[in-house]
């Protein structure tokens, strides 16, 4: 399994003013396998979603649908696939960012109990967050 940085992933997805690295990174996707995936961390998937958003202006729609997409390739593996995959997979679009759930749930992995916000809707949506009041 060979572990991806933000920007390869991110070239990977999109054409923009740099084709030649779009053209490598789809060349380096397209020799990965089962045997050899290609890996997404948290971390990875949250910077992509934010240049998406911010940079590329794709909707929270069009994310998820990409997202949904990739969940279901063999020559990818992202970190907390069986989260991710259960919040796709209700097709009902997340109420909040992805990020906000990435936050939630690697709190949880390491054992906390809540993770604390100060956003209302991350707290009303996702079960292990709650308001700092």
């Amino acid at each position: 399994m060979i572990g991806l940085d933000t920007n390869v992933f991110v070239r990977y997805l999109i054409v923009d003013e740099d084709t030649i690295q779009h053209n490598i990174a789809r060349r380096f996707m397209a020799e990965r396998s089962v045997d050899n995936p290609a890996f997404i961390s948290l971390v990875t998937l949250a910077e992509t979603v934010w240049v998406l958003q911010k940079r590329f202006q794709y909707s929270q729609e069009a994310i998820c649908g990409a997202l949904i997409k990739l969940l279901a390739s063999n020559e990818i593996v992202f970190e907390e696939y069986d989260q991710l995959s259960r919040l796709m997979s209700n097709n009902v679009l997340p109420k909040i960012d992805i990020a906000d759930y990435l936050i939630a749930w690697s709190g949880l992995r390491v054992g906390c109990d809540v993770t604390m916000t100060f956003d209302k809707n991350a707290a009303r949506n996702i079960p292990s967050m709650e308001l700092l009041t």
